[in-house]
Protein backbone atom coordinates (compact mmCIF):
# COMPACT_ATOMS: atom_id res chain seq x y z
CA UNK A 1 0.00 0.00 0.00
CA UNK A 2 3.10 2.23 0.84
CA UNK A 3 4.67 1.97 -2.63
CA UNK A 4 1.29 2.27 -4.39
CA UNK A 5 0.73 5.41 -2.17
CA UNK A 6 4.42 6.53 -3.04
CA UNK A 7 3.52 5.85 -7.07
CA UNK A 8 0.28 7.38 -7.16
CA UNK A 9 2.05 10.56 -5.49
CA UNK A 10 5.15 10.44 -7.73
CA UNK A 11 2.56 10.22 -11.11
CA UNK A 12 0.49 13.16 -9.62
CA UNK A 13 3.60 15.04 -9.26
CA UNK A 14 4.62 14.31 -12.80
CA UNK A 15 1.12 15.61 -13.86
CA UNK A 16 1.61 18.67 -12.28
CA UNK A 17 4.69 19.55 -13.67
CA UNK A 18 4.06 19.02 -17.00
CA UNK A 19 1.01 20.97 -16.67
CA UNK A 20 2.83 23.60 -15.43
CA UNK A 21 5.63 23.23 -18.16
CA UNK A 22 2.93 23.59 -21.37
CA UNK A 23 1.10 26.43 -19.20
CA UNK A 24 4.35 27.98 -19.45
CA UNK A 25 4.82 26.95 -22.88
CA UNK A 26 1.53 28.42 -23.82
CA UNK A 27 2.32 31.63 -21.81
CA UNK A 28 5.60 31.89 -23.50
CA UNK A 29 3.92 31.54 -26.82
CA UNK A 30 1.52 34.16 -26.27
CA UNK A 31 4.01 36.73 -24.75
CA UNK A 32 5.91 36.05 -27.97
CA UNK A 33 3.04 36.39 -30.51
CA UNK A 34 1.76 39.32 -28.04
CA UNK A 35 5.52 40.87 -28.46
CA UNK A 36 5.86 39.96 -32.07
CA UNK A 37 2.21 41.82 -32.82
CA UNK A 38 3.24 44.28 -30.71
CA UNK A 39 6.61 44.57 -32.11
CA UNK A 40 4.98 44.40 -35.54
CA UNK A 41 2.22 47.31 -34.84
CA UNK A 42 5.25 49.46 -33.33
CA UNK A 43 7.46 48.62 -36.31
CA UNK A 44 4.50 49.58 -38.85
CA UNK A 45 3.68 52.52 -36.55
CA UNK A 46 7.13 53.68 -36.42
CA UNK A 47 7.91 53.48 -39.74
CA UNK A 48 4.89 55.57 -40.85
CA UNK A 49 5.91 58.19 -38.12
CA UNK A 50 9.54 58.04 -38.90
CA UNK A 51 8.18 57.80 -42.66
CA UNK A 52 6.47 60.98 -41.49
CA UNK A 53 8.88 62.54 -39.31
CA UNK A 54 11.54 62.23 -42.10
CA UNK A 55 9.55 64.04 -44.52
CA UNK A 56 8.48 66.26 -41.71
CA UNK A 57 12.59 66.61 -40.51
CA UNK A 58 13.73 66.64 -44.47
CA UNK A 59 10.84 69.88 -44.42
CA UNK A 60 12.04 71.37 -41.62
CA UNK A 61 15.75 70.51 -42.88
CA UNK A 62 14.82 72.72 -45.38
CA UNK A 63 12.46 75.08 -43.36
CA UNK A 64 15.16 75.51 -41.19
CA UNK A 65 17.76 75.62 -44.19
CA UNK A 66 15.36 78.67 -45.39
CA UNK A 67 15.33 80.26 -41.92
CA UNK A 68 19.19 80.61 -41.59
CA UNK A 69 18.99 81.85 -44.98
CA UNK A 70 16.19 84.62 -44.04
CA UNK A 71 18.89 84.79 -41.01
CA UNK A 72 21.90 85.20 -43.38
CA UNK A 73 19.76 87.92 -45.15
CA UNK A 74 18.41 89.76 -42.04
CA UNK A 75 22.13 89.65 -41.14
CA UNK A 76 22.93 90.73 -44.74
CA UNK A 77 20.41 93.49 -44.08
CA UNK A 78 21.60 94.52 -40.57
CA UNK A 79 25.30 94.68 -41.76
CA UNK A 80 23.82 96.78 -44.65
CA UNK A 81 22.04 98.68 -42.65
CA UNK A 82 25.02 99.39 -40.26
CA UNK A 83 27.27 100.08 -43.13
CA UNK A 84 24.51 102.35 -44.50
CA UNK A 85 24.26 103.77 -41.36
CA UNK A 86 28.06 104.41 -40.72
CA UNK A 87 28.57 105.49 -44.33
CA UNK A 88 25.89 107.28 -46.23
CA UNK A 89 23.47 108.65 -44.09
CA UNK A 90 26.16 109.37 -41.46
CA UNK A 91 24.05 108.01 -38.26
CA UNK A 92 27.49 107.01 -37.14
CA UNK A 93 28.05 110.35 -35.34
CA UNK A 94 23.84 110.88 -34.24
CA UNK A 95 22.41 114.49 -34.52
CA UNK A 96 24.04 117.47 -34.66
CA UNK A 97 25.10 118.46 -31.17
CA UNK A 98 25.60 121.92 -29.75
CA UNK A 99 28.61 121.89 -28.66
CA UNK A 100 30.02 120.44 -32.24
CA UNK A 101 28.82 123.29 -34.15
CA UNK A 102 30.09 127.00 -34.52
CA UNK A 103 26.59 129.02 -35.34
CA UNK A 104 27.13 132.29 -36.50
CA UNK A 105 24.38 134.97 -37.95
CA UNK A 106 24.87 137.40 -40.72
CA UNK A 107 22.68 140.05 -42.47
CA UNK A 108 21.73 139.24 -45.62
CA UNK A 109 18.88 141.78 -46.18
CA UNK A 110 18.41 142.97 -49.83
CA UNK A 111 14.82 144.28 -49.57
CA UNK A 112 13.44 147.31 -47.83
CA UNK A 113 10.16 146.07 -46.94
CA UNK A 114 11.76 142.78 -45.08
CA UNK A 115 15.11 141.78 -43.74
CA UNK A 116 16.68 138.74 -43.59
CA UNK A 117 19.08 137.07 -40.87
CA UNK A 118 20.92 133.74 -41.89
CA UNK A 119 22.07 131.33 -38.97
CA UNK A 120 24.85 129.20 -40.42
CA UNK A 121 25.74 125.78 -38.24
CA UNK A 122 28.77 124.80 -39.49
CA UNK A 123 30.21 120.97 -38.13
CA UNK A 124 33.28 120.66 -36.22
CA UNK A 125 32.53 117.49 -34.49
CA UNK A 126 35.20 115.77 -36.77
CA UNK A 127 32.47 113.41 -37.90
CA UNK A 128 29.25 112.90 -39.41
CA UNK A 129 26.37 114.26 -38.32
CA UNK A 130 22.33 114.48 -38.82
CA UNK A 131 20.43 117.61 -38.95
CA UNK A 132 16.89 117.90 -39.68
CA UNK A 133 14.17 119.76 -39.13
CA UNK A 134 13.87 123.56 -37.66
CA UNK A 135 15.48 125.01 -34.44
CA UNK A 136 14.46 126.66 -32.04
CA UNK A 137 14.99 130.48 -31.76
CA UNK A 138 13.86 133.03 -29.30
CA UNK A 139 15.24 136.73 -29.65
CA UNK A 140 16.24 139.17 -27.04
CA UNK A 141 15.97 142.63 -26.82
CA UNK A 142 17.56 145.15 -26.08
CA UNK A 143 15.35 145.94 -23.23
CA UNK A 144 15.57 142.65 -21.84
CA UNK A 145 12.11 140.77 -23.25
CA UNK A 146 12.44 137.59 -25.36
CA UNK A 147 10.05 136.96 -27.89
CA UNK A 148 9.66 133.52 -29.73
CA UNK A 149 9.99 133.18 -33.54
CA UNK A 150 7.58 130.90 -35.21
CA UNK A 151 8.39 128.42 -37.73
CA UNK A 152 7.05 128.99 -41.53
CA UNK A 153 5.36 126.57 -43.95
CA UNK A 154 8.14 125.28 -45.23
CA UNK A 155 8.99 121.69 -45.61
CA UNK A 156 11.77 120.15 -43.18
CA UNK A 157 14.11 117.72 -44.51
CA UNK A 158 16.92 115.80 -43.24
CA UNK A 159 20.95 116.54 -43.95
CA UNK A 160 23.77 114.72 -43.50
CA UNK A 161 26.65 117.35 -42.45
CA UNK A 162 30.43 115.67 -43.14
CA UNK A 163 33.13 117.77 -41.03
CA UNK A 164 33.44 121.12 -42.01
CA UNK A 165 30.28 121.36 -43.66
CA UNK A 166 27.67 123.82 -42.87
CA UNK A 167 24.10 124.07 -43.20
CA UNK A 168 21.57 127.41 -42.85
CA UNK A 169 18.30 128.48 -42.19
CA UNK A 170 16.51 132.35 -42.71
CA UNK A 171 14.74 134.56 -40.19
CA UNK A 172 13.01 136.67 -41.96
CA UNK A 173 11.35 139.74 -40.25
CA UNK A 174 9.63 143.57 -40.50
CA UNK A 175 12.33 146.38 -41.13
CA UNK A 176 12.06 149.39 -39.29
CA UNK A 177 10.92 152.28 -41.53
CA UNK A 178 9.64 154.27 -39.07
CA UNK A 179 12.55 156.81 -38.78
CA UNK A 180 12.59 155.89 -34.94
CA UNK A 181 14.76 153.83 -32.84
CA UNK A 182 12.21 150.65 -33.26
CA UNK A 183 12.93 147.79 -31.13
CA UNK A 184 16.32 146.80 -31.08
CA UNK A 185 17.64 143.37 -31.01
CA UNK A 186 20.32 142.14 -29.15
CA UNK A 187 20.30 138.17 -29.27
CA UNK A 188 19.33 135.67 -30.78
CA UNK A 189 19.01 132.18 -28.39
CA UNK A 190 19.15 129.11 -30.70
CA UNK A 191 18.41 125.42 -29.88
CA UNK A 192 19.38 123.15 -32.80
CA UNK A 193 17.38 120.74 -33.66
CA UNK A 194 16.70 117.94 -31.22
CA UNK A 195 18.71 119.42 -29.05
CA UNK A 196 17.93 121.24 -25.56
CA UNK A 197 21.20 123.06 -25.40
CA UNK A 198 20.78 126.66 -26.58
CA UNK A 199 23.56 129.14 -27.81
CA UNK A 200 23.31 132.95 -27.89
CA UNK A 201 24.83 134.56 -30.83
CA UNK A 202 24.81 138.33 -31.52
CA UNK A 203 21.64 140.12 -33.70
CA UNK A 204 23.90 141.19 -37.40
CA UNK A 205 20.96 143.30 -38.25
CA UNK A 206 18.59 146.35 -37.69
CA UNK A 207 15.36 147.03 -35.57
CA UNK A 208 12.23 146.11 -35.74
CA UNK A 209 9.13 148.32 -35.80
CA UNK A 210 8.02 149.78 -32.44
CA UNK A 211 4.73 149.73 -33.04
CA UNK A 212 4.68 145.64 -33.48
CA UNK A 213 7.99 144.40 -31.84
CA UNK A 214 6.61 140.46 -31.85
CA UNK A 215 5.63 141.13 -35.66
CA UNK A 216 2.89 138.62 -36.09
CA UNK A 217 1.16 140.79 -37.79
CA UNK A 218 -0.27 138.60 -41.05
CA UNK A 219 1.98 140.79 -43.67
CA UNK A 220 5.35 140.54 -42.43
CA UNK A 221 5.35 138.33 -39.20
CA UNK A 222 8.85 137.58 -37.85
CA UNK A 223 9.08 133.72 -39.24
CA UNK A 224 12.05 130.89 -39.09
CA UNK A 225 13.13 128.51 -42.09
CA UNK A 226 14.00 124.58 -41.84
CA UNK A 227 17.36 123.80 -42.05
CA UNK A 228 18.93 123.40 -45.30
CA UNK A 229 22.75 122.82 -46.58
CA UNK A 230 24.95 125.71 -47.30
CA UNK A 231 25.32 124.58 -50.92
CA UNK A 232 21.41 124.55 -51.11
CA UNK A 233 19.72 128.31 -50.88
CA UNK A 234 18.05 128.31 -47.26
CA UNK A 235 14.41 128.97 -47.77
CA UNK A 236 13.03 132.39 -46.92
Amino acid sequence: MKLTHIRATFLAGLTLVGALALTACNGDDGTEAASAGSSSSASTGGDSGSGGGSDDSEKGSSGSSKGSGNGGASGEGTSAGTGSGSGSNGQSGGICRSDELEISAADNTTDKEEGVVTVQFKNSGGHDCVISGFAGVDLKTASGDTMSVDRNDDKPRRDVLKDGESAAFNITFPVNNSGGSGVRVSKILVTPPNETKTVTIAWPAGSLPADNPDSQSTDRPIRISPLGKVSDSPAG
